[in-house]
């Protein structure tokens, strides 16, 4: 089994589409189908099905998933090991970020690591964190930049690097309106959002019932313009919200109880040995960690590295 062809066969797995997968791997859809054809008679098993909800696996490629993920990782730690062994110059460093986050954090952090290793090259995708974290998890991302949410995949390591804390925020007027969290609007992102999440838990925290939802957007920055426009109130991420609070165009209310916060952390892939551009960056999160932490504060949920 070609690495290639197992490559493929993830993409077209995880998007559930011949011509998605295609895009994401920069093939032509024909180039794909002949792959998994390919791979298929290689195996002598049919490893999709097609449905109304697009391809889904046979239990025959739903047992090959794991070993296809595993082969393809352990085929990127042969790589990194005979190119850190020959002191060839790194492969570019694939990166992910929620928008937010590459905003408001990456820019002193990717320059710290341009600083650090001029020849270092880095690609950078704009995503959910859904698809970040599969993304790390299925190698087609090295690691990426997101908030905490649940339990992460067995096969994926963390690292926090700062408390963000969270603001709720109105329009100017609102600071005349003493009005408590309970009694207004909210605009928020749509359930299963790690945006949506951190309202629900932070509610949950400040002994708070569900929040009554004016409006369910897609977008932090159009919900941070409703919120100044009157439209509700949001609680987001102080940094994505920074600029407007400074201008005056968003007002910071009160929340009650302790203050409401949420964990960056960066994620990557759990390997035996890891790819030089990876290891460098590893190395200086350390310091972009330490830099954030009071003095003495354990990290929550760290991963030791570079694990």
């Amino acid at each position: 089994m070609h690495p290639r062809l197992l490559k493929t066969f993830l993409a077209v797995a995880r998007t559930r589409n011949v011509t998605r997968a295609g895009e994401a791997l920069h093939l032509a859809q024909s180039s794909v189908s002949d792959q998994i054809q390919a791979l298929e008679a290689d195996l002598g098993v049919p490893l999709f099905v097609r449905g109304r909800q697009g391809l889904s696996l046979t239990p025959a490629g739903d047992a090959l998933r794991p070993y296809a993920q595993e082969l393809l990782a352990l085929a990127d730690e042969a790589r990194a090991a005979a190119t850190a062994g020959a002191a060839l110059a790194p492969r570019p460093l694939a990166l992910g970020a929620l928008e937010t986050i590459a905003a408001a954090r990456l820019p002193q952090w990717l320059e710290d690591l341009r600083r650090r290793h001029a020849l270092l090259r880095v690609n950078l995708d704009i995503a959910g964190s859904g698809a970040l974290l599969q993304g790390v998890a299925d190698g087609m991302l090295d690691a990426a930049f997101c908030f905490a949410r649940g339990r992460l995949d067995a096969r994926l390591a963390h690292r926090v690097l700062r408390t963000e804390p969270l603001a709720l925020v109105g329009p100017p007027s609102a600071r005349a309106d003493a009005a408590p969290p309970s009694a207004r609007q909210f605009i928020a992102t749509q359930p299963g959002c790690v945006y949506r999440e951190m309202l629900d838990a932070a509610c949950a925290q400040a002994g708070l019932r569900g929040p009554a939802i004016a409006a369910e957007v897609g977008s932090l920055a159009a919900i941070a313009r409703l919120a100044a426009a009157g439209a509700g109130c949001a609680l987001l991420p102080r940094l994505a919200v920074q600029a407007q609070l400074e201008r005056g165009e968003l007002a910071e209310l009160p929340w009650p109880g302790p203050a409401a916060s949420a964990s960056l952390i960066l994620v990557w892939r759990r390997r035996r040995a890891q790819p030089p551009a990876l290891a460098n960056l590893l190395e200086a999160a350390r310091d972009w960690a330490a830099a954030v932490t009071p003095a003495g504060a354990p990290l929550p949920r760290a991963a030791p590295f570079p694990s």
